[in-house]
């Protein structure tokens, strides 16, 4: 029997490392873009403070890649080491787009990242400018190129099980890529990476405008953050709600407890605003709820209904009980190839091969599974609730807040009138690190409500480990912890140093510490000549 522990630590070591992985991400997705603005801005005009912003901006970005792609290195290496039987199963399919990735995307931007540094001085202006837009389609390419494999063990589509090979193999590679889970997952996650990078330069920007230092860096920055961030916040709802409704489609389990729906209600079902989950008696105490606009948005028609927790177990049931005649009839061909009974009744059923699988947690023949044992595969089969429902509404308060937040900036920004409202500025400053909080708790909304999946109704969590212990998979968790958390150390240091620098940093002369005579704390900002823009 597979053993409990090393699957839940195999779990929680990718976890751990993906949610670090995250914190780097999205910061390095969006100020590729809000790069590219600015350096466009300065090619357009010949304004040197444009090339400055590009510069100061360039550097921050610089130490959040460096640090992020080596957090990002060893994801990969965990499909060998905790996930062999995963990679073994669904390789064929799951490894062509990172096998892509890693061969176009990454090298792509890892080439032009260097030529960004290093090819001020050597490329012309429209030349660097190309080199900036490479670097932003390469991050961006990379992004899509990874949720296309996370999109696909979400929905899995263009693939078929091979009962010769016993592995799943890919049948549409265009099927793969254009999966609407895997679309509608991008545009989103992209976009939060817009947000995330806004609200970073919004709020670093404000902080100097707080201090009166690097007046005119910091103002063109405020805006361009306040226009580009207010883009991104409103794609992130109009795309957050297309991810909502590949949801309605594809994983109606993770919806229902995302929305704490443990019955089915009458079309159109009502949005629970707030809750509070009782999962031992299976309702929600204090609900709020909004008449018919969940079945409105998750549905887009006024007459289709969304199955509750109740309905949901009902069709899991059946579909468990399905899947252990695929199972038995799959043993069948295994013994015997010319069995022509068994390989009708397996074509017939193997669209549920995988919940007959479920029952492996519990017995090693699903054919003899106890009633008991068929209930507990359909607890299962419906991910835990109060995780869901709470990240999904932390989530959703946060994305309402960036939109109010660009909002008023960007309205300030148009009457020039933000340096007078400190109240803004310091709203913007402390903010910097919602973005994160609010992608982290989307990964979870994501991700544990794939469960009790790796790939969705087709392999179970427990059956894709290796064959480690829990020791072994405990001391690289230790490792992995350790190393993560000294890399998220050096990524705080360095960003804390040089956003206090600011552009004094770059060495032009024109800024503030050096305009005052030296990087000494509290030196008074001197004006900086009109002339220089």
């Amino acid at each position: 029997m597979i053993d409990p522990a090393a699957v839940d630590l195999a779990r929680l070591q990718f976890a751990i490392t993906a949610l670090y992985h995250f914190i780097f991400v999205p910061l390095t997705l969006g100020l590729t873009f809000l790069l590219v603005i600015m350096e466009t801005v300065y090619v357009m005009t010949g304004k040197q403070i444009y090339r400055d912003m590009t510069k100061f901006w360039g550097k921050l970005f610089g130490i959040n890649f460096a640090l992020g792609v080596t957090t990002g290195l060893t994801m990969e290496f965990q499909f060998g080491t905790n996930w062999a039987y995963y990679s073994h199963y669904v390789g064929d399919i799951f490894g062509a787009p990172l096998a892509i990735e890693g061969l176009l995307a990454f090298f792509l931007e890892s080439t032009f990242v260097g030529l960004f540094f290093f090819g001020w001085d050597r490329l012309s202006k429209v030349g660097h400018l190309t080199v900036t837009c490479l670097v932003a389609i390469g991050s961006n390419l990379s992004a899509v190129l990874i949720l296309i494999a996370n999109g696909w063990m979400q929905n899995p589509v263009g693939a078929e099980f091979n009962p010769v090979t016993m592995r799943m193999e890919m049948t549409s590679f265009w099927d793969l890529v254009f999966n609407p889970a895997a679309q509608a997952k991008f545009v989103h996650t992209v976009s939060s990476g817009y947000v995330t990078a806004s609200v970073f330069v919004l709020g670093i920007s404000s902080w100097y405008l707080l201090k009166g230092r690097d007046l005119e860096f910091a103002r063109r920055s405020f805006r361009i953050a306040a226009a580009f961030g207010l883009a991104s916040a409103l794609s992130v709802v109009v795309l957050g709600d297309e991810s909502g409704y590949a949801v309605t489609e594809h994983q109606k389990t993770k919806l229902a407890a995302m929305e704490g729906m443990w019955k089915t209600e009458e079309a159109p079902a009502g949005l629970t605003v707030f809750g509070i989950p009782d999962e031992a008696n299976r309702t929600n105490h204090a609900e709020v709820k909004i008449p018919y606009l969940l079945g409105l948005i998750a549905t887009r028609s006024n007459d289709t209904v969304l199955p509750g927790i109740d309905q949901l177990e009902v069709t899991l049931k059946k579909r468990i009980e399905s899947g252990i005649i695929a199972v038995a009839a799959l043993e069948r061909m295994r013994k015997n190839k010319a069995d022509v009974e068994a390989a009708e009744l397996f074509s017939a059923h193997k669209v549920d091969m995988g919940y007959g699988l479920l029952l492996k947690k519990y017995t090693e023949d699903v054919t003899q599974a106890t009633p008991e044992m068929l209930m507990q595969a359909v607890g299962d089969a419906i991910p835990p609730v109060a995780p869901l429902f709470w990240s999904f509404r932390i989530m959703v308060a946060l994305g309402i807040a960036f939109i109010a937040l660009f909002a008023i900036a960007f309205w300030s920004s148009a009457k020039n009138s933000f340096e007078k409202k400190p109240w803004l500025l310091r709203w913007a400053l402390w903010f910097i690190p919602m973005p994160w909080i609010a992608t982290q708790v989307g990964w979870i909304v994501a991700e544990v409500g794939r469960q009790p999946w790796t790939v969705h109704g087709v392999l179970p969590t427990h059956l894709s480990v290796s064959s480690v212990t829990s020791g072994e998979v405990m001391l690289s968790l230790a490792g992995f912890f350790t190393f993560y958390t000294l890399l998220l150390v050096a990524e705080l240091y360095l960003m804390f140093k040089y956003a206090r620098l600011g552009p004094s940093s770059l060495g032009t002369g024109a800024y503030h510490f050096e305009s005052s005579g030296g990087m000494t704390k509290g030196a008074v900002s001197a004006p900086v000549p009109k002339k220089e823009y």
